[in-house]
C-alpha cells in the first residue's frame, strides 16, 4: 500500500503539522464532534503545551495524533496530521497503513499517559516491559535490551535500576512508575514525545521530579514535546507555544510569555483568572476567597466576591488530638509473629478551632490521610488521644461514636468512587438523615434535600439524577451536599479537589469557604496543593513520615519557613508566571519507606516554637537533600 506523503519544501519545517483535525464519536443521540477543525505546528526540539478543561477534546486530539482513536470508539472525521521523521517527506498519519503507524508508534512518535497503572502490564517485570520496546523497533537481543533499560531507569533518576528491572509495577511507587512510563517512551529516541496530563494525579514534590527529568531529557535528545494539561503552573514552566482548547474548538494559540501577559479570548482569560497563584496572599493573615470567573454560553461571568475568611474563634478548640499513633502490621512469620510494621502516624497533636481552616499537606505516605481515616473512626488509632467537643473518643459508648460520625463528615478525593452508582443522588444524600433520625417525614427529608442541593450551588431538580450524569465538579458538590446533610460542626476533607480543573477547582475552594462562613464549619482539608492551601488555609501543619515537622499559622509557614522540608515542598510549586526564574532546588529521590522491622522505631522528632504559634521539628538525618 503507498504512503500518502508530501515533499518538503523548507529546511525549517515543523516537525509535526495538525491540519483542520476532526474526531467524532457515536453515540445513540447520534455522532458527536470531540475536536473541531483543530490545527497546529510542533517545531522540533520545542513543547506545545494543549490546554483546557475536561472535555475540551485536547487529550483526544493526542490520540488522534498516533491513531489510538481507532482503538476507542472514534473516528477522524477529517484533516491531516504531517508527520515528518527524517525532515525529506512528510507522512499523514491520518491515510497511513497499519503497518507505517505501528513502526512510527514507540519510535518516532511515544506516548505517556496520565495513569501508568493503566499503561504497564501488571504480570511482566519492567525489564520485560522495556525490553519488548527495544526488541521490537531496534532489534536488541535480551542481554543488549537489558543493558539499555538498565541505561533508560538511571537516565530517569531510578535508584537501584539493576533490582528496579526485575521489579513489577505493583512494587513500585506512583512515582517510580510514572518515570518508568517515561524512560519506556524514551526507550527508542522518539522525534516527538506526546505527554497527556503526566503529573496530574502526582504530588507537588514528584510532579517537579518528573517535570525536570523531560526538561533535562528534551535539551539532551532533542525531543519535540505536545505537553497536555490542565494545570497552567505546569504550562507555565514547560511550554515554548500554547494551544487553548475549550468545547473541542481551538480557541487562541500563542507563545508562552504572550498567553499569561495578554490573552486574547474570554476563555483563556477566565482559565487564567482561576489558577491560584502561590505568594498572591503574602501579608496577609487570614485566607480571601476571590470571585471567579465562568464561562456563561460563550461570554465571561464573575461569580462570587472578594471576601477575608474572619471565622476562626480561638477560644476553646472543637478538636484536640494529643500524641495520635497509627500502625498497621505488615509483614509475619509462618507461626504469625508480626516482623513489620507500618509506622503510618507517629505522636501526632493538634487542635482544631470552630470556624478554622487545619491544612494538613505532605507527599504520598506522609500519614495525612491516615489521620483524617483515624479522625472519622475508618481506622483503629494505636495510641494517642483524640477529644472531640472536650470528649475522649475511646471513653465514648457505641451510641455516642454513632453520635459523632454525624458531627465529623468526610469528603473524598474521588466523588464518583464515593457515590453508590444505583441510586439517584438525592437518596443519596438523604441516607445520612435516615441513617442518623434527623427529621422522620418523608416529605420534610425530601424538602432538605432540595435546600442542600442549592446551597452548594445545584437545582432541586437534580436530585432525580444519577452520579453518572453529572459532570466532576458537580459530582464533588453532590459529595459536599451529603457531608452537610448530617450537620456536622468537622469536616475533612481528604483530597476533595486535587483531580477537579482548575476553574471548577476555584468555585469548589470558593463554595467551602462560603458555607464556613456561613454555618460556623470547621476544616481538616487534606490535600498536597500548595497554591490552593494558601488560599483556604487559617493553619498549615506539614508532615513528613508521618510526623509534624512545622505547624504554625498559613502566613507564618508559607512567608517564613523554617524547615527545609517546608522550603522544598513550596520550591517544587510550578507557579503560573513563566517570566518568574525557575527554582533551583530540587528534590530528588523517593520518600522514605515507613515501614520498620518490629522493635525499631522512629524517633520523634523534637518541636520547638520559633514565633508564637509557629512550631518546627528540630532537623533529623533522613531528610533528603536538596540536588
Amino acid at each position: 500500500m503507498s504512503e500518502h506523503t508530501a515533499k518538503i519544501g523548507s529546511a525549517n519545517e515543523p516537525l509535526l503539522s495538525v491540519r483542520s483535525l476532526s474526531v467524532e464519536f457515536r453515540t445513540d443521540q447520534g455522532a458527536f464532534r470531540a475536536v473541531k477543525d483543530v490545527s497546529f505546528d510542533v517545531q522540533p526540539g520545542k513543547t506545545l503545551a494543549v490546554v483546557g478543561e475536561s472535555g475540551s477534546g485536547k487529550s483526544v486530539t493526542s490520540l488522534a495524533i498516533m491513531r489510538l482513536t481507532d482503538y476507542t470508539g472514534g473516528r477522524i472525521a477529517g484533516g491531516e496530521v504531517l508527520f515528518r521523521p527524517k525532515g525529506g517527506e512528510a507522512i499523514d498519519l491520518v491515510k497511513a497503513s497499519d503497518d507505517t503507524l505501528r513502526g512510527i508508534r514507540g519510535k518516532d512518535i511515544a506516548m505517556i499517559f496520565q495513569e501508568p497503572m493503566t499503561s504497564l502490564n501488571p504480570v511482566f517485570t519492567i525489564g520485560n516491559q522495556i525490553g519488548e520496546t527495544l526488541a521490537l523497533h531496534e532489534g536488541l537481543n535480551t542481554r543488549d535490551s537489558r543493558l539499555r533499560a538498565k541505561e533508560l531507569l538511571q537516565k530517569v533518576r531510578l535508584p537501584d535500576a539493576d533490582k528496579l528491572l526485575d521489579r513489577y509495577p505493583h512494587q513500585l511507587s506512583g512515582g517510580m512508575r510514572q518515570r518508568v512510563m517515561i524512560a519506556m517512551a524514551l526507550a527508542c529516541n522518539p522525534k516527538l514525545l506526546i505527554a497527556d496530563e503526566p503529573t496530574t494525579a502526582l504530588d507537588v514534590t514528584i510532579q517537579a521530579q518528573i517535570l525536570n527529568i523531560i526538561r533535562d531529557l528534551q535539551q539532551e535528545m532533542g525531543t519535540a514535546v505536545i505537553f497536555i494539561t490542565h494545570d497552567m503552573g505546569v504550562v507555565a514552566e514547560m511550554a515554548d507555544d500554547v494551544v487553548v482548547m475549550w468545547k473541542g474548538d481551538k480557541v487562541e494559540q500563542a507563545p508562552v510569555r504572550e498567553i499569561f501577559a495578554a490573552p486574547k479570548h474570554p476563555y483563556t482569560r477566565a482559565l487564567l483568572s482561576a489558577v491560584p497563584r502561590l505568594g498572591s496572599l503574602k501579608g496577609q493573615p487570614l485566607p480571601k476567597r476571590s470571585p471567579v470567573m465562568v464561562m456563561d454560553g460563550g461570554e465571561p461571568r464573575q461569580v462570587g466576591e472578594t471576601h477575608v475568611q474572619n471565622t476562626a474563634n480561638y477560644t476553646k478548640p472543637i478538636l484536640q488530638v494529643d500524641k495520635l499513633t497509627t500502625r498497621f502490621d505488615v509483614g509475619k512469620t509462618f507461626f504469625g509473629r508480626v516482623t513489620h510494621r507500618v509506622h503510618a502516624v507517629e505522636e501526632v497533636s493538634f487542635d482544631i478551632y470552630p470556624g478554622e481552616t487545619l491544612a494538613l499537606v505532605g507527599e504520598s505516605g506522609s500519614g495525612k490521610s491516615t489521620i483524617g481515616r483515624t479522625l472519622q473512626q475508618l481506622i483503629e488509632p494505636t495510641g494517642g488521644t483524640v477529644r472531640f467537643d472536650g470528649r475522649d473518643m475511646n471513653a465514648m459508648s457505641h451510641g455516642e461514636r454513632r453520635r459523632l460520625r454525624q458531627q465529623i463528615q468526610y469528603i473524598f478525593q474521588d466523588p464518583f468512587a464515593s457515590l453508590d452508582p444505583r441510586h439517584t443522588v438525592g437518596y443519596s444524600i438523604a441516607e445520612p438523615i435516615v441513617v442518623h433520625g434527623l427529621i422522620k417525614d418523608r416529605k420534610a427529608i425530601d424538602k432538605r434535600v432540595q435546600e442542600l442541593l442549592e446551597q452548594v450551588g445545584l437545582q432541586p431538580q437534580h436530585a432525580k439524577r444519577y452520579p453518572h450524569e453529572f459532570s466532576g465538579g458537580q459530582r464533588q458538590r453532590v459529595c459536599i451536599a451529603r457531608a452537610l446533610a448530617s450537620d456536622p460542626k468537622l469536616i475533612i476533607a481528604d483530597e476533595s479537589v486535587s483531580a477537579l480543573d482548575v476553574s471548577i477547582q476555584a468555585q469548589i475552594v470558593n463554595l467551602l469557604m462560603e458555607l464556613q462562613e456561613r454555618r460556623g464549619l470547621s476544616y481538616l482539608f487534606i490535600t498536597h496543593d500548595m497554591a490552593v492551601v494558601e488560599k483556604i488555609s487559617h493553619r498549615v501543619a506539614v508532615m513528613y513520615l508521618g510526623q509534624i515537622v512545622e505547624i504554625g499559622t498559613r502566613q507564618a509557614v508559607f512567608e517564613n519557613p523554617q524547615h527545609s522540608y517546608t522550603r522544598k515542598l513550596l520550591s517544587a510549586v510550578p507557579i503560573a508566571d513563566p517570566q518568574r526564574e525557575r527554582a533551583k532546588t530540587r528534590i530528588e529521590g523517593e520518600i522514605p519507606s515507613p515501614v520498620r522491622p518490629v522493635g525499631k522505631e522512629p524517633a520523634i522528632h523534637r518541636m520547638h516554637e520559633v514565633e508564637p504559634g509557629h512550631w518546627v521539628a528540630l532537623e533529623a538525618d533522613t531528610m533528603r537533600g536538596a540536588a
